[in-house]
């Protein structure tokens, strides 16, 4: 794989240990600040509804900017916002810090995954997009544990000071490794929102949502299924999530391979396999080994999808393929909050704590069965004469 996609990842790194690590810092943050826990939890929401804003807006913004150049511009206004959090004297410019380092994760994802794809043959794009992504995988497996420890040894700021370091080192490594891309060639603005006419985009965007919405809802509340039904002690909770994060990065990698073989199959047997292993994580949470087990394979599957979804929506909106790939972003972080929701209302509903595991398997298999429906439709992967296509060729 080319040495530039490797700054690419670095730079996922940094925005993903900055939306993750916050999780584990909240305590510190709500006391420094002197604000509640509700009132901290809006630096996770917020940034979560940021990310969605800035992957259409500031991907549509970009458009006719060289893409290496769009990048650097969002690297700068990561750094800029990781340092503001960092110095921040109040809770109100530690929220600001923010959504400014959250409007570039979805832009700088949907920008950086079609530079990915544009550096290597089209046999091996989607395992360009998960060489991305695994950045992101990484700040789950490493960064997090890692970021919270530091956070909490040497004070929260330091997590961020960190954070703004790594930025600074990718932006020196897109710099010298990234060569220029043009922007693709365009009318306007508004020509490149008539990709969402494309009703396989919107279709794409759907399965986004629900099947990787499903994972993240049971992962959610993954502490108080490890806890109160597994019977973990919640020290080791850290840990676990560590074996969870280890799927993420295996799932990511091979999800890419295969889905470069075989789009439409690929998605198929991932969503349906995603949906079996939280029914059956649901059904033995109460072992201890099995609980371990399906961990790992729920991060696995869950995220084996994402090279294949953002594949999916690069090839159904070629004519703006980087608001395309912004929108796809947007979608996994609706999905985000929308699995969260579902398997909230489960708990709420006093269903036990279990209950978002079969909501999740739920919100899954309707992406499944969406994925279908528009695998069937004309421009799907089954419609060219019954047969699964890939990347547009019969196979």
């Amino acid at each position: 794989m080319p040495i530039a996609l490797y700054a690419l990842a670095l730079g996922g790194f940094g925005i993903g240990l900055t939306e993750f690590v916050i999780a584990g810092l909240l305590p510190e943050v709500a006391a420094d600040f002197r604000v509640t826990e509700a009132v901290a939890g809006y630096l996770i929401s917020g940034y979560a509804l940021s990310v969605a804003v800035g992957a259409i807006a500031l991907t549509a913004a970009l458009g006719r900017v060289d893409r290496k150049k769009a990048l650097l511009g969002l690297m700068i206004l990561f750094i800029a916002g990781n340092l503001l959090s960092a110095v921040a004297p109040s809770y109100e410019l530690m929220l600001l810090g923010r959504i400014l380092a959250a409007l570039c994760h979805g832009a700088f994802f949907g920008i950086g995954a079609v530079v990915a794809a544009d550096l290597v043959p089209q046999n091996r794009k989607a395992a360009a997009i998960s060489v991305m992504f695994a950045g992101l995988t990484i700040a789950n497996v490493l960064g997090v544990p890692l970021g919270t420890f530091l956070g909490q040894a040497a004070g929260w700021r330091a997590t961020f000071w960190a954070i703004a370091a790594i930025g600074i080192v990718a932006f020196a490594g897109i710099t010298v490794l990234v060569r220029p891309t043009p922007a693709a060639a365009r009318t306007g603005l508004l020509s490149e929102f008539r990709i969402f006419g494309n009703r396989q985009v919107w279709l794409s965007m759907v399965v986004t949502v629900l099947g990787y919405g499903g994972m993240f809802g049971a992962f959610s509340y993954i502490a108080y299924t490890l806890t109160e039904v597994s019977g973990f002690s919640s020290s080791t909770v850290p840990w676990l999530l560590v074996l969870f994060g280890v799927g993420l990065f295996a799932g990511n990698i091979a999800g890419g391979k295969a889905a470069d073989r075989d789009l439409g199959r690929t998605l198929i047997v991932l969503l349906a396999a995603l949906t079996v292993v939280l029914a059956v994580f649901a059904l033995v949470a109460g072992s201890q080994l099995a609980t371990v087990v399906a961990l790992v394979l729920m991060g696995g599957f869950g995220f084996a999808t994402v090279p294949g979804l953002q594949m999916r929506i690069l090839a159904h909106a070629a004519d703006a393929p980087t608001l395309g790939s912004g929108a796809n972003i947007a979608a996994f972080n609706v999905g985000n909050a929308f699995g969260a929701w579902a398997g909230g209302l489960t708990l709420a509903a006093g269903l036990g704590y279990t209950a978002p595991m079969w909501a999740g398997a739920a919100v899954t298999l309707a992406g499944l069965l969406v994925f279908l429906v528009a695998a069937a439709v004309p421009g799907g992967e089954f419609h060219r004469d019954r047969t699964l296509t890939l990347n547009g060729a019969t196979r």
